[in-house]
């Protein structure tokens, strides 16, 4: 007669159901996030950033649909006949029937118009956000692009073509970019003063001039970037299996290269946007086009009579560039992995 083994030889536990009923504890999934993800998560959670990238999409807006945004308000960049709004007796201001500083606003101009010209400032306002996005847009790009190109051939490649690229880059920091400026302008303006595409000319100079003398800090910064990167082990072995090095540069560095090529521009753009109000403020950017900066600068005269007139625009400046650097930083601290906010 054999003895009674207890209720584990049955399959049971003292105070539980059969060892066999009971279904397997089931592992808990893990799943994997990329850096960029894992940032644009952190990105999500801080509230100045959301509201700094909302203030943002909405100047690009503005930008991208001036003309409707005028056709909405029937309001025109041009004007027919000055005299029948100003008060010429009066400085030029405008009448007390089209709105300030004399008479409240009205539907006809919503941001009132302007002193000597009589152009409505709502349009002028508009197409000064599309001016300075558009050129500050363009010339960080060109620049950007620039600089990550001579960053990564001199830090990959090395040796003499290191020592050329680091050299011209050294000899760009060395000039200044307001005496640039104020030595080209003259020539372009006096070369192109009579052309019918002289808007199109200053435009573009502005743009050329911008991403020139642009492109350095971030060439050193992913030259660097570089150097650390090209001894690291998947890099070697790229090298190891013959990879050309057109493919090792986009494929296997670059990707690597994203976090700090979008702090840097994020940084760049709201520089380029003041830098493109003030050299319009000077006189020598933009001025056959509407302009924030160009704006500021007739408007300074005005400031005791008229404050709204020069408070609109800096108000667009000042908005726009603390929203694009608070942006920026909170990009960097989101790409940063030692960040804890």
């Amino acid at each position: 007669m054999s003895a009674y083994a207890g209720p584990e030889a049955e399959g049971r536990t003292s105070d539980g159901p059969p060892l066999s009923d009971q279904p397997p504890t089931a592992a808990k999934e893990i799943a994997g996030k990329s850096p960029m993800r894992i940032a644009f998560g952190r990105l999500v959670r801080d509230k100045i950033a959301v509201a700094c990238a909302f203030v943002t999409l909405a100047f690009i807006l503005v930008a991208m649909f001036a003309g409707t945004i005028c056709n909405i308000f029937n309001v025109s960049t041009e004007t027919v006949l000055a005299s029948q709004y100003l008060d010429v007796l009066g400085g030029g201001l405008p009448k007390p029937e089209y709105g300030p500083p004399n008479g409240g606003f009205t539907i006809e101009h919503p941001f009132g118009i302007a002193p000597r010209t009589a152009n409505d400032n709502l349009a002028w306002w508009v197409y000064g956000c599309r001016t300075s996005l558009s050129i500050a847009g363009l010339a960080t790009v060109i620049a950007a692009v620039t600089g990550v190109v001579v960053g990564l051939t001199a830090g990959f490649l090395g040796g003499i073509v290191d020592r050329i690229l680091s050299f011209i880059t050294d000899v760009f920091l060395t000039v200044p970019f307001l005496l640039a400026a104020l030595t080209i302008a003259p020539i372009v303006n006096e070369r192109f003063r009579e052309s019918e595409n002289y808007g199109e000319v200053q435009f573009w100079t502005l743009i050329a001039v911008l991403a020139v003398f642009g492109w350095m800090p971030i060439a050193r910064l992913i030259r660097g970037e570089v150097l650390s990167l090209r001894e690291r082990e998947f890099i070697q072995s790229a090298r190891v299996l013959g990879m050309p090095t057109g493919r090792i540069l986009l494929r296997e560095l670059l990707p690597n290269l994203a976090a700090p090529i979008v702090v840097a521009v994020s940084l760049m753009l709201p520089a380029f946007v003041t830098l493109e109000a003030g050299l319009a403020f000077l006189g020598i950017g933009v001025t056959e086009k509407p302009s924030w900066g160009q704006t500021i600068t007739l408007a300074v005269d005005f400031f005791e009579t008229y404050p709204l007139y020069l408070y609109e625009p800096l108000l667009g400046v000042v908005l726009l560039v603390l929203a694009l650097n608070l942006l920026g930083d909170a990009v960097r601290d989101a790409l940063d992995p030692k960040t804890r906010r």
